[in-house]
């Protein structure tokens, strides 16, 4: 098994990106040397304090901004080289962007919000009212597609936001400070919601958040400071308890069929073991979870 993504995998490759405003004593390096691969279906959640450069990385990996250095490759293809003239089409069809403030067109219905962008990408009206209704509906608003924003709540909001971002099928979805305006139990859910998308359609996301609570629904967490990755937590899920387990702090693992699993207890570890000799093909059923969910 292989802990990190090889180019060839990554959706998003980012390479040596740095980010400078101004120039000599007026200068401020708001990213420095920034390095990172998403693969498919993998979910990266970036966190750090205010001023560490978050939103300046997830505005160049948007291309809302490009780098001063480095390059950032989007399947392949080297979206910081491109000219302006090609960064709209791009940012339409090849990014879904989720906002804080969710960013819905207030004269707008629910189900306009999300066909729009459809037809912005070419799609006629019919399709793109069809595929934004079979979304709206897949994510729980099929009674509010008439509905204003005014008229829905928070969380409601942020589901047309994610059907807004799904409606052109992209690689990338990027997320800045999804749940900062949910309480905590509408913001986890919303989150759960666009993981288990994530890993069903196979699209890789980028998260940018101070919200601690909503680590577990992630892959790797990040920590950004003075422009710098200092610090990498990769997670697992834990196969008896379906939570999420910090590989480097999990209280037991257990190395089966090239399979490494990890655990929140030393009971868990024994009930896993015991359940697999009487159900032989657990572990086997679990392992393939485990490889899609920890990326190996």
């Amino acid at each position: 098994m292989k802990s990190e993504t090889t180019n060839y995998q990554a959706t998003l490759r980012v390479e040596g990106v740095t980010k400078r405003y101004g120039t000599g004593a007026t200068e401020v390096v708001a990213v420095r040397n920034v390095s990172l691969a998403v693969a498919p279906g993998e979910i990266v959640l970036i966190m750090g304090p205010s001023g560490s450069g978050k939103t300046t990385l997830l505005s160049m990996l948007g291309a809302l901004l490009k780098p001063t250095e480095g390059a950032i490759h989007l399947n392949g293809e080297v979206i910081s080289a491109l000219a302006e003239n090609r960064l709209p089409d791009i940012r339409l069809r090849q990014f879904g962007f989720i906002f804080q403030d969710f960013n819905l067109l207030s004269a707008l219905t629910a189900l306009e919000n999300v066909a729009m962008v459809a037809e912005l990408a070419g799609m006629g009206n019919r399709a793109a009212r069809k595929k934004a209704t079979a979304l709206l509906t897949g994510l729980g608003l099929g009674g509010r597609l008439n509905f204003l924003p005014e008229k829905l709540s928070g969380g409601e909001k942020q589901r047309v936001a994610i059907a807004r971002a799904l409606i052109n099928d992209p690689a990338l979805i990027l997320a800045d400070e999804p749940t900062a305006n949910l309480d905590s139990k509408i913001g986890h859910e919303i989150m759960r919601l666009l993981r288990n998308i994530a890993k069903e359609q196979g699209r890789s996301v980028v998260i940018v958040s101070h919200d601690q609570r909503i680590r577990d629904i992630a892959d790797r967490v990040l920590w950004l400071e003075d422009g710098q990755f200092k610090e990498t937590v990769t997670m697992a899920t834990d196969p008896v308890r379906g939570m999420a387990v910090e590989r480097e702090k999990a209280a037991a693992t257990l190395e089966r069929d090239d399979v490494t699993y990890y655990f929140c207890s030393r009971g868990c570890r024994a009930e896993f073991e015991a359940e697999s000799l009487r159900t032989p093909d657990l572990a086997l059923n679990l392992g393939v979870i485990a490889n899609v969910r920890c990326k190996d």
